[in-house]
């Protein structure tokens, strides 16, 4: 149930992300879902890709920083306050969140949205005991 996301360190300069990017669709790896979060010197770009495993090898293979990382993909009601159902499952098992970021486009369940908490498997029983979709590694992979 799991997805395996990947996080790549990358240089605050000019051309680095266009490198990064580049590799993965030299080799044929798709992007679906991706955020970075930049400071003043460097960025970390955490990726949801086809190929995970492929992915890794082929970015440290070119240098790059690289590790992947379980992530938890679900899909939420695409309506208003359809995010927050979820999100207070979580935060009411008492599991930290330590960041999201929403997928591009949609399942046949609802919005999708990738999620990073400090229990993972935890978090997966309580959404699905409640009705949230927890969206499967391979069918991600497809998007």
């Amino acid at each position: 149930m799991l997805v395996k996301q990947i996080s790549v360190f990358v240089e605050n300069k000019s051309g680095r992300l266009a490198e990064i990017i580049g590799i993965l669709g030299a080799n044929g790896i798709d992007i679906s879902a991706l955020s970075i979060a930049d400071t003043t010197d460097f960025g970390i770009l955490r990726l949801i890709v086809n190929d995970p495993p492929l992915a890794e090898k082929v970015l440290k293979d070119n240098g790059m920083v690289v590790k992947a990382t379980d992530v938890i993909a679900i899909a939420v009601e695409d309506k208003p306050g359809g995010l927050a159902k979820a999100l207070k499952l979580i935060s009411d098992a008492r599991i930290e969140i330590e960041y999201m970021y929403a997928f591009i486009g949609k399942s046949d369940n609802g919005a999708l949205v990738i999620v990073r908490v400090n229990k993972p498997d935890e978090a997966v029983d309580i959404l699905e005991n409640s009705g949230i979709s927890i969206i499967d590694a391979k069918d991600v992979y497809r998007l």
